[in-house]
């Protein structure tokens, strides 16, 4: 997928400013109106299977950063995601299927691992949390352990954690019948990661 280097620089510098207009604070709740409206919310979006995303995507690890254009297709079980430089360059892919994920450098250099977050790590030098956030992205938990969340009067999640992450999220919209969020950070004690998602491509819910 081509984005054009001006459009991506724009939006990656857009990406690590402040934002002048802040979207207003979501109160949490947990009543038993908005607990019975976050499982319904909840067993909704259960059924989305394969979706694709455009967006960008910034990160901060012990004094290093990245920040880029990101295009994201998963089918489940094998995702394929693209990693852009704010100038429009593809920086890497990275493609897994069963058993195996592979990535490719700009130069067609290519490693391969057994999961995601090594494999980041040894060749980005930043850890990509891929095993959760196929449904993290989609606000809802993945299917390890949960230590906490919130929700808010709608019943869309607010805040989680999981797997040594602490997930928020802003700005759900809309999307095909289902809402989703468009701004999620995750934080470990490591990482610091941000991906707001400009555009759900696709949404396809379980067909079974």
């Amino acid at each position: 997928m081509q984005w054009s280097s001006r459009a991506v620089f724009i939006s990656c510098l857009a990406l690590s400013l402040p934002a002048c207009v802040s979207s207003p604070a979501i109160k949490p709740t947990t009543d038993s109106a908005s607990y019975a409206l976050n499982q319904a919310h909840l067993h909704h979006i259960a059924e989305i299977e394969h979706f694709s995303l455009q967006g960008r995507i910034g990160v901060q690890t012990e004094g290093k950063g990245f920040s880029g254009g990101l295009y994201w297709q998963h089918r489940a079980p094998d995702d394929d995601i693209a990693l852009y430089s704010p100038l429009g360059g593809q920086v890497a892919s990275i493609k897994k299927t069963t058993g195996q994920i592979t990535l490719q450098d700009a130069n067609g250099n290519s490693i391969s691992a057994d999961n995601a977050e090594t494999l980041t790590q040894t060749a980005l030098g930043w850890q990509l949390p891929l095993t959760g956030l196929v449904d993290w992205s989609l606000g809802r938990p993945s299917a390890s352990p949960i230590q906490n969340s919130t929700w808010d009067e709608q019943g869309l999640l607010t805040t989680l954690s999981q797997d040594g992450w602490k997930i928020e999220y802003q700005n759900y919209s809309e999307q095909k019948g289902y809402l989703l969020p468009g701004k999620i950070i995750l934080k470990s004690e490591k990482v610091n990661l941000k991906l707001l998602v400009e555009s759900w491509v696709n949404i396809e819910p379980n067909k079974n």
